[in-house]
């Protein structure tokens, strides 16, 4: 049991740092700029204190969380989650204009979040291929990321091609891989049918 609830402390961690990310949409629609270097200097004090750590250096906070959030994967490596999480930000930021970035952003923030999060909590039917991940999850996926694309375009139809191309990005074994993979393949799925 405590495994579980070990496991279970360790993934909230790691998504709300997830959620945090959703705050960057909001500071580019103010300056891009603005937003690109707080992700950019984010990553390198990041950086910075994980060498640290694992030179035997604790840096307050940042390595309690990083052990904390860290998979059974991570242990005694460079944990590159929150690295390959603000590079996915940056290149939403980068590649797409509005608002096709803010999606991507939104659907790495919350439909890989709350994926991962209910897939957890409710577990249940695993999709085969996919490194456990479980239905439950991919329809906690579709549902954030639908919501947010009608709310943003108010378009039912692309709201709905948007969440389902999040849900396959989100569905891909793909590690932490995918906190690049998700922002990009659902802001160039945006882009396309917004064109």
């Amino acid at each position: 049991m405590l495994p579980s609830v070990l496991g279970l402390r360790g993934e909230i961690i790691r998504k709300l740092i997830h959620f945090i990310i959703a705050i960057i949409p909001l500071i580019a629609a103010y300056s891009r700029v603005m937003a690109f270097s707080l992700l950019t200097a984010g990553t390198i004090g990041y950086v910075i204190a994980e060498q640290l750590r694992l030179s035997g250096m604790k840096v307050l906070i940042i390595s309690d969380i990083t052990i904390m959030s860290s998979r059974d994967r991570d242990k005694g490596r460079f944990v590159m989650g929150p690295v390959t999480l603000a590079i996915g930000a940056m290149a939403a930021l980068l590649l797409y204009p509005e608002p096709a970035s803010r999606i991507a952003i939104y659907a790495l923030a919350f439909g890989d979040g709350f994926a991962s999060l209910i897939g957890k909590l409710v577990g249940g039917i695993r999709i085969p291929h996919t490194k456990g991940k479980t239905f439950a999850g991919s329809m906690a996926c579709f549902i954030a990321v639908l919501s947010i694309s009608f709310r943003i375009l108010q378009d039912p139809i692309k709201a709905v091609i948007i969440a389902t191309s999040a849900n396959v990005l989100v569905g891909l074994p793909t590690d932490d891989l995918g906190n690049i993979l998700i922002p990009v393949g659902t802001g160039l799925a945006t882009v396309i049918l917004l064109a």
